[in-house]
């Protein structure tokens, strides 16, 4: 009888230890959302998302206020429309603009907020006429090597 007690806190163990796994790596992947907050959705065109993802963070100042609920191809505009849910406790003005950014130098890509300064705020299904897209960085290297490459002709034409 106490063996059989002993296997099942064991067991219980195990498997209270396995759950704690299961939920810490589906939140280091960014998989898994705990947030009991109310939400409210704004949508966004992008020129290039770079390697945007669903769930991916939306930050102010550093701090998470919402999630990239979705992203869909527009070929009417040949744009990339993403829509975001905020959380309702955040007010944004509607003339804020959003940023796809990168935390670190190869990071996760996230998108940004920078508040406005109008006095109405971003409300259920608004859509924000003010973003940049996301800087590539092979564009960037490109355009260094082809800069450079158009000083050193220059230099030898001298």
């Amino acid at each position: 009888m106490q063996r059989s007690k002993n296997d099942l806190w064991v067991g219980l163990f195990v498997l209270i230890g396995a759950a704690a796994i299961l939920f810490l790596a589906l939140q280091a992947a960014n998989l898994l959302n705990l947030s009991f907050q109310s939400t409210y959705r704004v949508e966004a065109r992008f020129d290039n998302i770079g390697g945007l993802k669903p769930k991916s963070a939306v930050r102010s100042a550093g701090v998470v206020v919402g999630r990239v609920e979705s992203i869909v191809f527009d070929d009417k505009t040949f744009q990339a429309r993403v829509t975001l849910t905020l959380e309702n406790r955040y007010k944004f003005p509607k003339d804020s603009s959003l940023k796809i950014l990168t935390s670190g130098l190869l990071g996760d890509q996230y998108v940004g907020i920078e508040a406005g300064s109008e006095d109405q705020n971003l409300a259920q299904g608004d859509v924000v006429g003010t973003t940049q897209s996301a800087v590539v960085l092979e564009n960037l290297i490109g355009q260094f090597l082809y800069s450079k490459a158009a000083d050193g002709k220059s230099d030898s034409a001298r």
